[in-house]
């Protein structure tokens, strides 16, 4: 960042139990382009009660949520917007004045990208993950018209509560499960994981697919990605959603709309 930052110079931050870079690069960077005074803060925390206490106490304006804690933060928040309390799951908050407001732009990214893909809702899916990600992807599915699916989660109770909010079928692996649109929303596949070289499934399954869509963002050439593209399968990455949630936030953070060419400058900026 080129300009200094001074005592009212806002800051904004992410909570995740494993923080990466593309948000605080994506948003310094419309900061920067914009001459914006705020700046952007990427954070982990084993005190979440604390760490949404300093956000409320320190007037930091706002706090994109990932992973471990999009469902955990809930309950310590003032008012939950429509979209993030029907799917149960926060990706961002925004305090004003120390009154915080949760939503969900991870719904939005995804039900604008399946829209951009002209993806059928004719379509069967199966989507593997069943926690907070997962919830924005498969309600975002489900009120885009999609009726037919089935969710793959090994945690049985939280698989079949969110096949029974969308109206899918459960299934407790992929081994049996038969789809043209394939969603990965787990750990596997991401960088610096136990599963970093794991598919999400099968290569039968991905020779059978019409699209496939791995919401990991590190990397975006996922196994999964990877082997989609061999085969000739179009494909949605995580790169694609963070970028497109994260316009969403920072619109919620500053009240400015950056226009197509700069988003796709600070998606570049942030993804090298």
């Amino acid at each position: 960042m080129s300009k200094s930052i001074s005592r009212d110079t806002k800051l904004c931050m992410s909570l995740s139990g494993r923080p990466g870079n593309f948000g605080t690069r994506f948003h310094n960077f419309l900061y920067d382009a914009l001459d914006l005074d705020y700046v952007y803060k990427a954070f982990t925390t084993k005190d979440l009660p604390a760490a949404i206490g300093g956000i409320r106490a320190l007037g930091i304006r706002g706090c994109a949520v990932s992973m471990p804690f999009k469902e955990a933060c809930i309950p310590l928040l003032d008012e939950i917007a429509t979209s993030a309390a029907a799917i149960e799951s926060v990706n961002t908050i925004v305090n004003d004045d120390g009154f915080l407001r949760a939503y969900n732009t991870d719904y939005i990214a995804v039900a604008k990208l399946i829209e951009q893909h002209r993806v059928s809702s004719d379509t069967v899916l199966a989507l593997r993950g069943s926690g907070g990600m997962a919830k924005a992807v498969a309600c975002a599915l489900r009120d885009a018209g999609f009726r037919q699916g089935t969710i793959v989660a090994r945690n049985e109770a939280a698989g079949r509560k969110l096949a029974n909010m969308c109206g899918y079928a459960w299934a407790p692996d992929t081994q049996n499960v038969q789809a043209h649109l394939l969603i990965n929303v787990t750990p596997i596949g991401m960088e610096g994981g136990p599963d970093a070289e794991r598919l999400a499934f099968s290569s039968e399954q991905v020779e059978q697919a019409m699209l496939v869509f791995d919401v990991v963002a590190l990397p975006a050439e996922t196994p999964l990605i990877k082997l989609a593209r061999s085969k000739g399968k179009p494909v949605i990455t995580g790169a694609e959603v963070i970028a497109l949630q994260a316009v969403e936030q920072f619109v919620l953070y500053t009240g400015v709309r950056p226009d197509d060419e700069l988003i796709a400058r600070a998606a570049a900026h942030a993804g090298g």
